[in-house]
């Protein structure tokens, strides 16, 4: 069994094409034992987004904090602590910062994923 903070793991910036003002923790891994699901958490500034992009594995999103919305070829949701989200493969799909504040969600994928 693990049990840590999430704030004892080191925080990231997140490069890739398509965001703005999103970090990243990679709370759990499978180096840490876990057989086939990571946990992240996910920050976005104000105004901060991730690319619009789709994957071929499914993730599960849990909101924290903030407000903000999610996007997908459906349109918008609205997102506030408590909003639970799944996303399928292959929907294209986006997380904006619509508040003042951050926006904080822990997100599960299986192992592989980016």
């Amino acid at each position: 069994m693990i049990v840590r903070d999430y704030k004892d793991v080191q925080q990231d910036e997140v490069d890739a094409e398509g965001a703005a003002g999103v970090k990243i923790r990679w709370i759990i891994r499978q180096d840490d034992g876990a057989p086939l699901f990571a946990m992240r958490e996910f920050e976005l500034a104000p105004g901060g987004h991730t690319p619009f992009h789709a994957h071929e594995w499914e993730h599960e999103v849990f909101i924290l904090e903030g407000e903000g919305v999610v996007v997908s070829a459906a349109g918008e949701h609205e997102l506030r602590p408590g909003t639970a989200v799944l996303v399928p493969p292959g929907e294209e799909h986006n997380f904006r910062n619509a508040g003042s504040g951050p926006l904080r969600f822990l997100c599960l994928v299986p192992h592989g994923a980016k």
